[in-house]
């Protein structure tokens, strides 16, 4: 039993004070803060048409002159007035644009990640509230554009509506009345009754216009749009908003720490290989300083740059569509994802498999390589459900083909499988082949007949270049394509009978830029302003931004894509298996997580991918797809021994766990005897895990719960989990602490207040509660924790009750096994726990009422099993054995349902 050291009670004596010291600068702040605010905002015009004053003067020579109040502006927020790319922003280009230029003499240029030296005066011109009048749902407003911009096509008036949709969920759309403009076709909540009794406040200043959202219970400022001005041309929309803290997590895909970094950083979005990353997710959570949390949601899907700064402040930069937002105001962080999933659709329930081991390699040549593998792991006994082909099975790369020479044998290597209770993926890519002989491709003369490829701005459809050489993009917003898509993987499963399907390369990707003739030189293909897009251009890499589809250009739904994809790709799964489909994407967008799960694309054989791997897994838990992972032991270069064991460990942890490489050999059967038992117990840990693991996928799929948990949800009052990524929980109750650097026989955790046991040793790892749970302190402790090659560090919440099986070589074996409950006692001596059960494969079986709910509760020494919801399924399961950890004293006796049953009671306060 490790105690904390004695100091933290010293140390809370001295928090206090520093407590009451901090308090009184923090009003004095305030007090500051409050002047500055209204110095910054000027009161509301009751006047409808006032013009703006005049806030700039005229030197002799006819050049703007600065105001002196630019000085007056903290650096922190200084909002970027020419954001611009690649320009070199001199003092005459600035002043063209009425706005501050102070250069900073350190920096050499006004760079993307430091203080803009262009930024705008505190009265810059932007729109006038002229109206508001209240609505059955909320407000409506009108608002006018009193000068122009410098960007083209400004929308001089807008409509806003504002619409209390829930106590805890704001929706705010501007829009331009006179014409309707490209809305984000995903299905959203419409909301008929207005909430009764809002959680948040909502006012306005008049001019220049601004909205402010706050917490009715504390006035925590949620959003502030009047920091900065609002643009709204129709290839230009900008809004800013400060932020209560500088705490912000979410708007993926990037690779980055769990929490992102305010300090001048620009998060582009634009669903791109390599730098933008694959998925776009608009998102965003915020913890606010009292260990609340709220939720920003921006619904649109252009192009788009989010901009951070130190204020802490936010800007979204978009060039399309319109302004669409939600906030979701939690107040807890695990409460706001679930109030985000509300409105972009909660994750499916996945097929029992999908949580097994999977393993794939982008080089088996053929084949008999792959049955090899297959074998190799059988005979070792390690387990695995789901073996993988990468487009090395196509004959040249084509889709729904296989090469009948060195994948010959692919039809019975599947039905191996299947009598093996095992599986089988394969991948997909969106380019058809356009340059075979005409007759002998069905899916592209198929296509051409049919009319479901992406045209180019002409008309005619538009040519790319991908693995097969040149090829066509079906449209995947025209529901015909869908039945194409689905007539196409029918056949092919009638060849093949693969069970699942990896859809890759859905940006869409594309060997061109653009296409084989390239693009029109028109303002689709050259807005305005382009954010951070790698390349420099919107069709870099990808199909022109001026293509047609059938419900828009490319420029507005090309991050789409990948959806799009996905909702065919499962719907046609569903209907050739008739059973849960199995879906990998690696382009994704909100709402995804119903139709597919995400893997965390090309990584690279280095420890730090291996570390980076757990904030991107934690960002698309909050994001609503839990079914995630990485590439274990990594899929770019050479993995090492040692390197492959640790990721293991980690990887048996990820709700997706699967093993990917290009090229080299890192099965667990390539390495040393050591290095194989160390992958294959960890492995197994996991499948002795999946009644818990499967039980936390139900709740993600009826409630909008995480499955890989960000510490700070569980313990949203200790500000030390707000930045903790290298640990995580698997749901509420298990801790893991992997290794992640190099030759490391120990690794340092982090253990918020409370019980904490071994998994392993069942021994009590950190007692906290009983010394500090009279004084203020709420944060826990870091300890050093042993691990040995052959172990991953994982810890027991107190009062926890999981639900695990007797693990075998696949989860269909496993999952006929006893469950062994394992209980860890709070203090008090109270756990709970639950179990959810089916037959693992059946479509809907929640919605259908076809499954078990049980619910497990300890308290005064007794354990009571109830089942909430019964069904058959739960007849094929008993209970063999029970677990107790911190029980103090070695009682008498036990009963089981009134009857006398044996136990023992081991030194480490286990029954």
């Amino acid at each position: 039993i490790y105690i904390m050291r004695p100091g933290c009670i010293r140390r809370c004596s001295i928090t206090v004070a520093l407590l009451t010291f901090g308090g009184l600068i923090v009003v004095l702040f305030g007090i500051w803060l409050l002047g500055t605010i209204f110095w910054l905002h000027k009161p509301p015009s009751t006047e409808p048409h006032r013009p703006p004053p005049p806030a700039v003067a005229k030197s002799p020579n006819g050049t703007w002159l600065q105001p002196e109040s630019c000085s007056q502006i903290p650096e922190a927020w200084r909002f970027d007035c020419y954001p611009e790319r690649g320009a070199v922003v001199t003092e005459e280009m600035c002043h063209a644009r009425n706005c501050c230029f102070i250069q900073r003499s350190q920096a050499k240029t006004s760079g993307r990640n430091g203080v803009p030296w262009c930024f705008y005066t505190p009265d810059c011109s932007s729109y006038e509230l002229v109206s508001i009048t209240d609505t059955e749902m909320g407000k409506v407003g009108k608002l006018l554009r009193n000068k122009k911009t410098y960007y083209p096509k400004d929308i001089d008036a807008l409509q806003m509506e504002v619409l209390y949709e829930e106590d805890n969920r704001l929706r705010v759309k501007i829009t331009d009345p006179a014409e309707k403009r490209y809305e984000v076709p995903i299905d959203v909540p419409v909301v008929q009754k207005k909430a009764s009794n809002p959680s948040y406040t909502v006012d306005f200043i008049k001019e220049p216009f601004g909205l402010i959202v706050k917490r009715t219970q504390t006035g925590t400022v949620l959003l502030n749009t009047s920091i900065a001005p609002l643009f709204y041309a129709d290839q230009f929309l900008q809004m800013s908003t400060s932020l209560p803290s500088r705490f912000i997590y979410g708007l993926g895909e990037h690779r980055s720490n769990f929490l992102h970094d305010v300090q001048w950083k620009t998060l582009t979005m634009w669903a791109r290989d390599l730098t933008n990353l694959y998925g776009v997710h608009p998102f965003y959570l915020s913890m606010e300083s009292d260990g609340m949390a709220h939720g920003f949601f921006m619904l649109n899907s252009n192009a788009m740059d989010v901009a951070l700064q130190p204020a802490p402040a936010l800007t979204w930069r978009m060039i399309g569509g319109i302004l669409d937002f939600y906030i979701f105001l939690g107040p807890d962080p695990s409460s706001v994802i679930a109030q985000y999933l509300d409105v972009v659709g909660k994750p499916a329930m996945p097929i029992f498999w999908a949580l097994g081991y999977h393993l794939c390699r982008w080089g088996y040549k053929s084949s008999d390589k792959t049955w090899n593998v297959v074998k190799e792991m059988r005979n070792y006994g390690i387990p695995q459900d789901v073996q993988w082909n990468d487009i090395d099975y196509m004959d040249h790369a084509l889709d729904f083909t296989y090469d009948t020479v060195n994948f010959s044998s692919l039809p019975d290597l599947v039905k191996d499988l299947h009598r093996h209770d095992q599986h089988y993926v394969m991948i997909l890519d969106p380019g058809i082949s356009s340059s075979q002989l005409p007759g002998s491709y069905w899916p592209f003369d198929e296509g051409m007949k049919r009319g479901i490829f992406i045209n180019d701005s002409n008309g005619d459809v538009l040519i790319g270049k991908v693995w097969p050489g040149l090829t066509a993009f079906p449209d995947f917003s025209n529901p015909d394509t869908h039945e194409w898509w689905y007539q196409n993987l029918k056949r092919f499963h009638e060849k093949v009978p693969f069970d699942g399907v990896w859809i890759d390369m859905n940006e869409p990707s594309n060997f061109f830029d653009g296409s084989l003739n390239g693009c029109p030189d028109n303002e689709l293909e050259n807005p305005p302003y382009t954010p951070g897009i790698l390349g420099g251009t919107l069709k870099t890499k990808t199909v022109c931004a001026s293509a047609r589809q059938k419900i828009s250009t490319h420029y507005n739904i090309h991050s789409l894509y990948g959806l799009m994809e996905a909702k065919a790709t499962e719907s046609a799964l569903r209907k050739i298996t008739n059973k849960r489909p199995f879906v990998i994407s690696r382009s994704t967008f909100p709402s995804q997580g119903k139709y597919s799960g995400h893997w965390l694309g090309d990584n690279r054989s280095q420890w730090k991918d291996l570390a980076t791997s757990i904030p991107g897994m934690l960002t698309f838990n909050i994001l609503g797809i839990p079914l995630i992972g990485a590439d274990i032991c990594g899929f770019g270069g050479s993995t090492t021994e040692e390197l492959c064991v640790r990721w293991t460990q980690l990887g048996a942890f990820y709700p997706f766990s699967r093993n990917h490489n290009s090229i080299d050999e890192q099965e667990p059967t390539a390495f040393s005897p050591a290095a194989r038992t160390a992958m294959k117990e960890a492995i197994l840990l996991r499948y002795s895990l999946f009644p818990h693991l499967y039980t936390l996928f139900h709740h993600a799929h009826i409630s909008g719960h995480t499955v890989a948990t960000p510490l700070l949800f569980q313990f949203p009052n200790d500000e030390k989990t707000y930045g903790i990524d290298k640990q995580f929980l698997l749901g509420k109750s298990l801790l893991v602490t992997p290794v992640l650097e190099a030759g490391q026989d120990y690794v340092v955790g982090y253990f918020p207040k409370g019980l904490w046991y071994d998994f392993h040793t069942k021994f009590i790892i950190l007692l906290l509660w009983s010394l500090i749970q009279y004084s203020s302190c709420i944060s826990g402790e870091e300890i050093n924790l042993q691990a040995p090659k052959d172990k991953i560090n994982l810890h027991l919440r107190e009062g926890s009750v999981i639900p695990t099986q007797r693990p075998n070589t696949t989860l269909w074996v496993s999952s006929g096994q006893p469950l062994h409950l394992i209980v860890s006692l709070s203090e008090d001596g109270l756990a709970k726990g639950d179990l959810f059960w089916d037959d693992g494969e059946t479509l809907d079986t929640y919605e259908k009422d076809q499954y078990a709910y049980i619910y497990f509760t300890v308290e005064q020494n007794t354990m009571t099993s109830e089942v909430l919801h019964n069904h058959e399924e739960a007849t094929y399961i008993t209970v063999e054995t029970v677990s107790f950890y911190g029980v103090k004293t070695e009682p008498e006796n036990v009963t089981v349902n009134s009857q006398e049953a044996a136990f023992t009671y081991r030194n480490n306060q286990v029954i």
